[in-house]
């Protein structure tokens, strides 16, 4: 049950650790940010526009689906749009911005390691033991969410968002800020709801869901997730659907897991008495 002994700091002390830690994390973000902006035009061309050409990886894998059960509508983004810029400044600021973004995507389990090392010295010797791989599986499911939002959520909103007119007299002309806001947000986005079943892990560590009230309010959670998918894909079922199916995926292992964590709990209890 003892904790480290270093959690004997003093205050100031432990505002020293933290500040150390926050500028290691700065750094990381810096250093890939850097990269990114060293190869532009590799991370523009082929990372962040690509979404939008008739050869990127999922509109080729739509399209030759939908020709081989002949639904031409699934070849999407088959007359990319053309970004503009409008302002003197505006490719420049949007490089710096998108190599930051890039940076902080990259250096995530980097700062998620940063986090561990501050507080895991507070916690409790099975606490540990409960949290253990916490860096690995935090780093593995904000990825995946990127990757997934990057491979099935950016195709289909920006053909949803691109093409879509309220008349024929209206012609879409894309900023280049707004294409990137609108792809960096979702990417984001989705890495962060992928977090769910950690989420579930910390609420049952202390006390406040347990297995049957994720069970009992499952229904209820479908109602959120579908919501969280209207919020991050264009409005259009399919595409909610879509992202709502990983979701649900994720609240189900993070029952499993929330069982796992009240067993381990109560044979806790058992071997003190």
């Amino acid at each position: 049950m003892a904790a480290k002994t270093n959690n004997e700091m003093s205050f100031l002390e432990h505002l020293e650790d933290l500040r150390w830690h926050l500028v290691r994390s700065i750094m990381s973000i810096v250093v890939f940010a850097i990269v990114a902006f060293v190869f532009k035009e590799f991370i523009f061309t082929n990372i962040i526009i690509a979404p939008k050409t008739p050869e990127f990886f999922t509109n080729r894998m739509l399209c030759s689906f939908g020709t081989w059960i002949g639904i031409q509508a699934l070849c999407i983004n088959i007359e990319p749009f053309q970004l503009i810029n409008i302002n003197m400044a505006g490719q420049f600021t949007t490089h710096i911005m998108v190599s930051m973004i890039i940076g902080l995507i990259l250096s995530f389990p980097y700062l998620v390691f940063e986090l561990w090392r501050f507080i895991g010295p507070a916690l409790y010797d099975e606490e540990q033991n409960y949290a253990r791989g916490a860096v690995f599986y935090i780093s593995m499911l904000f990825i995946m969410g990127v990757l997934f939002a990057y491979f099935v959520i950016i195709p289909l909103s920006v053909h949803f968002l691109g093409s879509y007119q309220v008349s024929a007299e209206v012609t879409n002309q894309i900023n280049l800020m707004s294409y990137i806001q609108t792809v960096s947000a979702i990417a984001l986005a989705a890495g962060l709801i992928f977090e769910l079943p950690v989420l579930i892990f910390f609420l049952t560590k202390i006390g406040l869901v347990t297995p049957e009230f994720l069970k009992k309010y499952r229904r209820h959670s479908l109602v959120i997730i579908l919501a969280l998918s209207a919020i991050i894909t264009p409005p259009d079922v399919f595409s909610q659907i879509l992202v709502a199916f990983p979701l649900m995926f994720l609240y189900e292992i993070g029952i499993r897991l929330s069982r796992r964590i009240i067993r381990q709990q109560e044979m806790q209890a058992k071997q003190n008495d």
